[in-house]
């Protein structure tokens, strides 16, 4: 049997909680709500969640600041919700590490459609069994694990990616040494079920910069081509 998704919502909006989980529940999803970062954390060390749904305004320790702690210790999705349309504050939900971000007031079966979509990237390497398991990648002083979705340093030590960095790392790394517009970075890397919006893929070339190269200010290993995108400098080879 599929196994059912287990979903945690974090929102300090009782009647949002309350919508959400009986919407949830209505389409085989598991719930769980907290509404501040304690009970957050509570919640991810008591239950296995498979996604987290974290609004941006909550009320004590924010949401972005909640997901940068969250991000620092773990790999679990997560989708933002925040009440303001300005571009800037997305922008902040997915530095910090978020992998999609949605604006109140929202379509429910757009969140629903977003959940899924999330769920089903962060489950392509895991969902593989052993006779189907995809070589690792290796490249400069780096090893990228597609089939557990990990990142290593020539130490073995393990780097932390949140799910869209590791998807568009992916991409880089299975199309090398090509220029690479951020449409084709976007449908690489998220299949296309994503309204495009290129500064999300700046954000996340940044995050990935300062993660792998000795001087991000200077990147050896992701350029930017003016005017076209981005080219993945290094020579790939699978382990």
């Amino acid at each position: 049997m599929t196994p059912v998704p287990h979903l945690l919502i974090v929102d300090d909006d009782k009647d949002i909680l309350s919508l959400l989980t009986k919407f949830f529940c209505k389409h085989s999803h598991t719930v769980t709500v907290a509404g501040d970062g304690t009970a957050m954390f509570a919640a991810l060390d008591e239950h296995s969640i498979d996604l987290v749904i974290l609004d941006l305004m909550l009320q004590g320790e924010d949401g972005l600041s909640l997901c940068r702690r969250l991000r620092a210790t773990s790999q679990v999705p997560v989708i933002m919700l925040t009440a303001m349309a300005d571009h800037t504050d997305r922008v902040v939900g997915l530095e910090v590490g978020a992998d999609d971000y949605l604006t109140k007031p929202f379509d429910q079966r757009e969140l629903l459609a977003r959940v899924k979509a999330v769920l089903r990237r962060s489950a392509s390497g895991a969902a593989l069994s052993p006779a189907e398991t995809r070589p690792a990648l290796r490249f400069a002083d780096w090893r990228l694990d597609v089939t557990r979705r990990e990142l290593r340093s020539a130490d073995n030590t393990l780097v932390v990616l949140s799910g869209g960095e590791f998807d568009l790392l992916l991409a880089f790394a299975e199309h090398p040494q090509r220029v690479l517009t951020r449409d084709q970075l976007l449908d690489l890397s998220r299949g296309g079920s994503h309204a495009a919006y290129d500064r999300s893929i700046d954000v996340q070339v940044s995050r990935l910069r300062y993660k792998l190269e000795a001087d991000p200010k200077n990147p050896a290993l992701i350029r930017t081509v003016r005017n076209g995108g981005y080219i993945f400098v290094p020579k790939v080879t699978r382990a």
